[in-house]
């Protein structure tokens, strides 16, 4: 049987990993985290931050956290002091069209990549929320609840919600009725009613099951 890792889930993400790999002579590390992985529409996000060797971030972003852990106000106010206490930061994306062929892990692996490429400074290290980069050159370590244990993965989770965030408010303004700007695009009562009654459009994840599902029911009703 596979052994478990154990390990604690601080109050607030910290410099931990990142102290050890900036003394093993790693001086750009990159924390990696996705938004959307679990929606039913719309792209999947990533974002690649890189912050200063110098333990005042800790005081500079103190209210960071996973982003699923904070409320939109907060995220929203953190996002700008995120860009400005970080030496380099990106955000990388998939369309819904690239999840369908590819599959949500590749596509997500496949938005973090593309972070990566736009980052001014070449990564020396990576600290990646849960998720093992594929056909990525850079050393990496992945961390489960790495969001909630790594300042790095907590601020690039941040600013690739917001993204997203915005995002599919736009989308919602192309899409009326589906209430994307209310859920995202996730699985909510709101959504599953939208569905319902119009049937996905061109921006729904259609490998999806709940989506083949609502295609389903969709063609039934027109047979009956």
């Amino acid at each position: 049987m596979r052994r478990r890792e154990t390990y604690t889930i601080p109050e607030k993400p910290t410099l931990e990993y990142e102290k050890q790999l900036w003394g093993n002579g790693f001086r750009i590390v990159a924390g990696l985290d996705e938004a959307g992985r679990g929606a039913w529409a719309g792209p999947v996000y990533a974002a690649a931050v890189v912050l200063p060797t110098d333990n005042r971030v800790i005081e500079l972003l103190d209210g960071v956290r996973d982003s699923k852990r904070m409320t939109s106000v907060q995220r929203n106010r953190w996002q700008g002091c995120i860009q400005s206490a970080a030496i380099a930061w990106t955000i990388g994306s998939a369309t819904h069209d690239e999840i369908d062929k590819l599959g949500i892990v590749p596509a997500t692996c496949l938005a973090m990549l593309r972070a990566l490429d736009e980052l001014v400074y070449a990564p020396t290290y990576l600290l990646v929320d849960y998720i093992q980069i594929r056909d990525c050159a850079y050393p990496q370590l992945s961390l489960p609840k790495g969001d909630c244990r790594s300042l790095s993965i907590a601020a690039a989770s941040v600013l690739a919600k917001t993204a997203r965030d915005a995002y599919m408010v736009e989308l919602d303004q192309r899409f009326p009725g589906y209430g994307f700007a209310r859920h995202k695009g996730y699985g909510t009562v709101q959504h599953r009613a939208a569905l319902a009654e119009l049937g996905p459009c061109s921006i729904h994840r259609h490998s999806f099951r709940p989506i083949k599902a609502a295609v389903k029911d969709l063609k039934h009703k027109f047979i009956a």
